[in-house]
């Protein structure tokens, strides 16, 4: 910390309790200054041959027969006015960072200028803060924030403008240029490694990091923090990312952790103050330079503390920009009265129209430039593939909520495009978690919630799940386990068509198998409420067998013991009923079994004989 001393003879004030200050002297003092309750007994002559101010009340004391002066809005207290005097008799008197300011609008009050003697307190104060005190990164820091007791006047003495553009010209300056200390208690990067002579070893040189002045400025109380960060970002040059660091530290710094303290209500006005002006600071970039973490927590403060609409949408804008780095824990928003749901699932949902919105504007105005069609559109923005993801868990962690109704979830599911969605794994469970949560759905809203699932987009592990999942309708279901049939079916019949292709690559046999898959299972949709089975060729043992004994080892699997009794229970309802079909329909529907290769022949001969089909 830089320091002045000013005068030359010893300090001889004393003090007689604590209203009580004197100076030793062989001469009787003649006059006496009331600062705030203390009365400093002094002599008139010094004071007089420093203070313009000091001879008119002496003046008009004297006139009035009177040796008390009393000064009641006197800037800095009796202990600026102590520095003052001291200065008038010549004693010895040190200036830092702490007092300097508190002197320099105690010696302007007192008129302590070059006019009434060269070489006066005004003037030797203004070259220590020139000199000294702007020149030092934590010394402009320190004076900046004693400015705040003594507005107006180090206002009007421009201390505190100088300060602030002081700190902002420090901030911009090239890293590798920083010499003076800082705080930094954050986690640093990894050092970086160096190749050298073929042996890889740790820099040891330690650099400056580029937010090494974040932390020293989060000492600093609302108002003078929003004026410094405003220089900072008046510069334009300062990223970003940093400024966005810069008011996530202070956020954490300020902003209590329990929810009660957060709307206490000694403390409410404070923290809403807070929230708003780091809204208002955020970089005008929207938000992109900011983690969406840290503004979806930034969101749930602001509902806490109750900030105004404009502050909150901003948040909810600049969220939908990075929605794909949104974690499902962060979405969680708590509720506030008058819903009846645990989370806030409407502005959810808000910040998911708006993230399509964005996306959309910015599709529109790729397709303008390029002329790139969907398919590249999304390839060009995978970020959506992640908001799919997401949103997908949240939907499974809101489902749990008992007072969710079933048009929020089916609204915030369908507000994801199917290209964003290309397989509903994560969807089935939430879905799966609604039916388990809502035991009283109707069959009619049971089959509305889950015609947002297409169980052609299910994963192997998924449609053997759903395929057992008593809580799943039985059309649901019904469908999985033909398709997965279809699915097995195609990949047996590339295998059979390409026996010496068998060793190309992943690729290419699954693009055989989607194409063919695709082609049956539009098929079977069609099918699938007039299908008919013979009775004999329902699979015994839970085993889909081949006449062929050389295709055993095909790979088809067992069906699960769910699927045989749904099977079982659902053909059984056509027997005896299939007689009077025409021959052209009983031919174009058959059942899973009867689509494995090998068995057609022997499935169309003896469905002369017998026929059961499902109304």
């Amino acid at each position: 910390m830089k320091f002045m001393k000013l005068g030359s003879k010893p300090d001889t004030f004393q003090a007689d309790g604590k209203c009580i200050r004197y100076v030793i002297s062989d001469l009787a003092t003649d006059v006496t200054i009331i600062i705030s309750e203390v009365k400093f007994h002094l002599h008139k002559f010094p004071l007089m041959s420093k203070s313009n101010r000091l001879q008119k009340l002496v003046l008009k004391a004297s006139e009035e027969n009177s040796d008390e002066i009393d000064m009641v809005d006197f800037p800095g207290r009796p202990k600026a006015f102590e520095i003052c005097a001291k200065f008038c008799y010549g004693m010895t008197v040190t200036l830092n960072a702490y007092n300097v300011v508190a002197a320099r609008c105690a010696a302007e009050y007192l008129e302590m200028t070059e006019d009434v003697d060269r070489g006066n307190l005004i003037f030797k104060i203004e070259v220590f803060i020139n000199s000294s005190i702007l020149r030092s990164w934590k010394d402009s820091i320190i004076v900046l924030q004693t400015t705040k007791s003594l507005l107006p006047w180090s206002e009007n003495l421009k201390i505190v403008g100088r300060c602030i553009d002081s700190i902002a010209s420090k901030t911009s300056v090239d890293p590798a240029n920083v010499t003076w200390s800082y705080t930094y208690n954050r986690k640093l990067s990894a050092p970086e490694i160096i190749v050298k002579g073929g042996m890889k070893y740790q820099e040891k040189i330690e650099s400056v990091p580029k937010d090494w002045w974040v932390e020293d400025i989060c000492e600093l109380e609302i108002f003078l923090y929003k004026r410094v960060m405003t220089a900072v970002k008046s510069k334009g040059r300062m990223d970003g990312a940093i400024i966005g660091e810069a008011l996530k530290t202070y956020a954490v710094r300020w902003l209590p952790d329990s929810v009660d303290a957060l709307i206490s209500d000694v403390h409410s006005w404070r923290n809403k103050l807070l929230v708003e002006t780091i809204v208002c600071l955020l970089p005008s970039d929207k938000g992109v330079s900011c983690s969406c973490s840290f503004l979806l927590k930034l969101l749930k403060v602001a509902i806490l503390v109750g900030v105004d609409d404009s502050a909150r949408e901003d948040l909810m804008n600049r969220i939908s920009l990075k929605l794909d780095e949104a974690s499902v824990k962060d979405l969680l928003i708590p509720a506030r009265s008058p819903q009846t749901t645990i989370y806030d699932v409407g502005m959810v949902h808000s910040i998911v129209n708006q993230c399509m919105i964005n996306e959309k504007c910015s599709q529109d105005l790729d397709l303008g430039k390029n002329d790139v069609g969907c398919t590249d559109f999304v390839l060009g923005h995978g970020s959506l593939l992640s908001v799919g993801k997401v949103i997908d868990g949240y939907l499974e962690e809101i489902a749990r909520d008992p007072n969710l109704s079933l048009a929020s979830f089916i609204d915030l599911a369908r507000s994801i495009p199917e290209f964003a969605r290309p397989v509903h794994d994560g969807l089935y469970k939430a879905i799966d978690m609604y039916l388990k949560e809502h035991l009283s759905l109707t069959k009619a809203e049971r089959k509305e919630l889950c015609s947002l699932m297409d169980v052609k987009k299910l994963t192997m592990d998924a449609s053997m799940h759903a395929a057992q999942n008593d809580r799943l309708p039985l059309r649901v279901v019904v469908q999985v386990l033909f398709f997965e049939q279809v699915r097995a079916s195609a990949g047996v019949q590339s295998l059979n068509n390409n026996p010496r292709d068998a060793s190309r690559s992943a690729t290419n046999t699954e693009e055989e198998w989607e194409k063919t898959a695709a082609e049956d299972c539009n098929s079977i949709k069609k099918q699938m409420n007039q299908t008919k089975i013979k009775e004999g060729e329902f699979p015994k043992h839970g085993k889909f067998l081949k006449k062929d004994s050389r295709n055993s080892k095909s790979g088809m699997q067992l069906l699960p013991s769910r699927s045989r009794r749904i099977f079982d229970k659902l053909w059984v309802v056509g027997k005896g009923h299939g007689e009077n079909k025409s021959s052209e329909t009983s031919g174009s529907s058959q059942s899973p079994t009867s689509m494995v290769p090998g068995d057609t022949k022997s499935a169309a001969s003896s469905a002369k004989h017998r026929r059961h089909s499902i109304s």
